[in-house]
């Protein structure tokens, strides 16, 4: 039998998109299951918000781990935990962490508060995930040079050199949807893309090549704008 890993692993190149409303507690996680999704992705940034934190890395590991954790064991397809830039853990305690947690794959960012890493130092921290481990393990590198208005040559530059540091696929977050195919050439491999209740939509994204479509914390967000609005209709007197 399959692992989840290697079915997780098998959505990605299986010519039907791969869609990943993000979940951030096992309630949520439950309903994505339940609506048909193939795998369960977390949001790092609506379960800091969940537990109390801000995102960019201001939740403790332990208790991003253990989040990610009930999540897993909420469900039973794949789950794949969005963790930030691993949180300053050495990448192989972080690897072991994750999979204790009953994850699958994961989310790696290229950047530190809002600073890009250098691409052969996160190409090196990859490469150690990946040795440690192994096939257990689907590994999504996250590109963030269009969140500091780089060139498309910087991103093409670093998601190849991830994808040959053992990533599964690369995620340009925030790449604008008509450079995609570019980023699809030159990058090679499946690419992940963002989309958001209020677009870019997962169709205008897989058309122009993205096989895996997220939508990070932009669910989450959608959701509590929904109760800010029905909160004064509940608090009006009924007479």
């Amino acid at each position: 039998m399959a692992s989840n890993a290697e079915l997780f692993r098998a959505l990605h190149h299986g010519g039907t998109p791969l869609i990943l409303p993000n979940a951030w507690d096992p309630v949520s996680a439950r309903i994505v299951a339940e609506a048909g999704f193939p795998a369960v992705a977390t949001s790092s940034g609506a379960v800091a918000r969940v537990l109390g934190y801000d995102d960019g890395q201001a939740t403790p590991a332990a208790e991003m781990f253990t989040a990610v954790a009930r999540i897993a064991r909420a469900v039973d397809v794949p789950v794949t935990a969005d963790l930030e830039a691993g949180y300053g853990l050495p990448p192989k305690e972080f690897a072991q962490r994750l999979l204790e947690t009953g994850a699958v794959g994961c989310n790696l960012e290229d950047s530190v508060g809002d600073v890009l890493v250098d691409p052969a130092r996160q190409a090196d921290y990859l490469a150690e995930v990946r040795a440690t481990a192994g096939a257990d393990l689907v590994v999504n590198a996250r590109v963030d040079t269009f969140l500091s208005r780089k060139r498309t040559a910087d991103a093409i530059e670093r998601g190849r050199l991830y994808r040959r540091a053992g990533a599964d696929c690369v995620y340009p977050i925030f790449a604008p949807t008509d450079v995609l195919p570019e980023l699809v050439a030159g990058i090679g491999g499946p690419i992940n893309a963002h989309a958001a209740p209020d677009g870019p939509t997962a169709a205008e994204l897989v058309a122009a090549g993205a096989i895996r479509i997220s939508y990070g914390t932009s669910v989450h967000k959608y959701l509590m704008g929904v109760l800010r609005d029905l909160l004064p209709r509940l608090s009006r007197d009924p007479a």
